[in-house]
Formats: structure tokens, sequence, C-alpha cells
């Protein structure tokens, strides 16, 4: 895809899943691929899978619920890699519960790593992309932001808002030339749903419920996303902003 080659991207939670998917596919099309994650063994695992593959990437331990390390993490990625080309807020988190069987501290958790460590992000990096006049912008939410999804309220009102504040941005920075684009999987084999299974107490039974539902017949893959993921940070795509993708078999149709 054009305008990938050496362009810096940042992709957080970048140790699994959907992340190193994506990090593995960008190292593919020759970007400096900056892998942000909490867990320092499982960003430098995913750093070394880009490198195997030929690619160029850096590990980088970053909890984004904290301003400050965001903003160091930042400066560091610009240290090693140049000016911040891509960011993809791909880092979440939930657990399978019913409205009124979570709490306050709860709700925290989950806003914390799901909106408000996506604000964080944004705010640091769009200063520099602003002032350049280019970027690209690309959230993870989720179909449940789209359609709802019993037992993910907290997390679904997070990952609606991410599509809000897309859209907004968009509006903001588009004659910057920066865009925002949003990219909602449906039920997805990574490690949060594999939580989410065990949390709802019959992850067998709940799985094939998601596979019935699903007009494809099975559930995503890591490897289903980083395709419009990563058309969606090219240059392929530089009149597309403000929107939102479902991926996710056919289950959510939305026009």
């Amino acid at each position: 895809m054009r305008g990938l080659e050496e362009s810096v991207v940042i992709v957080t939670g970048a140790g699994g899943g959907i992340g190193t998917a994506t990090c593995k596919r960008l190292g593919e099309e020759g970007a400096r691929v900056a892998v942000w994650d909490v867990n320092a063994k499982a960003a430098k695992a995913t750093a070394s899978q880009v490198k195997k593959n030929g690619g160029t990437a850096q590990a980088f331990v970053c909890d984004i619920t904290d301003f400050n390390a965001v903003k160091r993490a930042v400066t560091k990625t610009e240290s090693a890699f140049g000016p911040i080309n891509v960011l993809i807020n791909n880092a979440g988190w939930d657990t399978f519960r019913p409205f009124l069987k979570t709490d306050p501290k709860l709700w925290k958790k989950i806003i914390d790593i799901n909106l408000r460590g996506v604000l964080h992000t944004h705010y640091a990096v769009l200063q520099n992309m602003s002032k350049r006049g280019s970027g690209r912008v690309i959230n993870i939410a989720s179909d449940a932001a789209r359609v709802g999804s019993s037992g993910e309220s907290v997390y679904a009102a997070c990952k609606a808002g991410i599509i809000g504040l897309s859209k907004t941005l968009a509006r903001e920075h588009a004659r910057q030339g920066i865009t925002f684009n949003v990219v909602c999987p449906g039920p997805t084999k990574t490690g949060l749903l594999e939580t989410v299974l065990q949390d709802a107490g019959n992850p067998d039974k709940l799985s094939a419920a998601f596979q019935r539902a699903i007009p494809m017949g099975r559930l995503g893959q890591p490897e289903d996303l980083p395709g419009i993921i990563v058309f969606l940070a090219s240059e392929d795509a530089a009149y597309i902003t403000g929107q939102g993708i479902s991926v996710s078999g056919g289950l959510t149709m939305n026009g």
C-alpha cells in the first residue's frame, strides 16, 4: 500500500492478538513500528516477530492510563524513529459482567484503559501531527459500541465514546491533512475475548452462540483485521475520514 514505506507507526496494546498481527503486517509494508504495550515481555516478543520477518520495530513499555508515561513514550519513539506518521490505538480490556453486578472501581479501570488512555495518546501525538499538517489515526473500537453487547455496558460506552471522539477530531483536523477512522471488530479470538468468555461462566456455550450468530460461521481471527487497519493508515485512504468500519463476518451490517 502506498505511503507506508519508512513511515513511523505507533501501535498500542501491541503485545498480542490484533496488535501483534497489525505490527507484523506494518513491518511487511516497510513501516517502522513502535510496539507499545504495558507488558515489556509481550512488547519485545512482538518486536522480535516483526524483525524476524524482515521489518523494523522497537518495543516501548507504556501504560496508556498514565498521561506522563504516554508523553515519555512519544518522546522515546520520536527519538528512535523520527516524527510519528500513524497512531493505531488498539489497547483495550474488559470483563464480562451485567451492569448491576459492576461497581465504580471496575468502571474506573475499564474507562481508564479503554477511553482515558485513548485520550492520552491522541493528545500527546496530535501536538506534532497538527504542526506538520499530516497524519493518520486509526482507533480500534468494537461492534459492542455500535449495537450493544450484554455484559459489556461500560466497555461499550467507552468504545462508543471513541467513535464520537474520532468523528469530532476528523472534523477539527481535516484541513490539516490528518484523518481519523475507526475499525470495529466483532467477536475475535484474542486474549480479551478469552477473558470475556471465561468471565461469562460457560465459555464453550457462549463461543458456540457467537459462531451461530455470525453469517460466515466462525469467530474472527487477529489476522482478519490488519488489512483494513493498514489500508486506513496508507495514502490509499487519504480521502477517508470520520468513518467506522465493522469487521465481524457479517454479524453486524451497518449502512
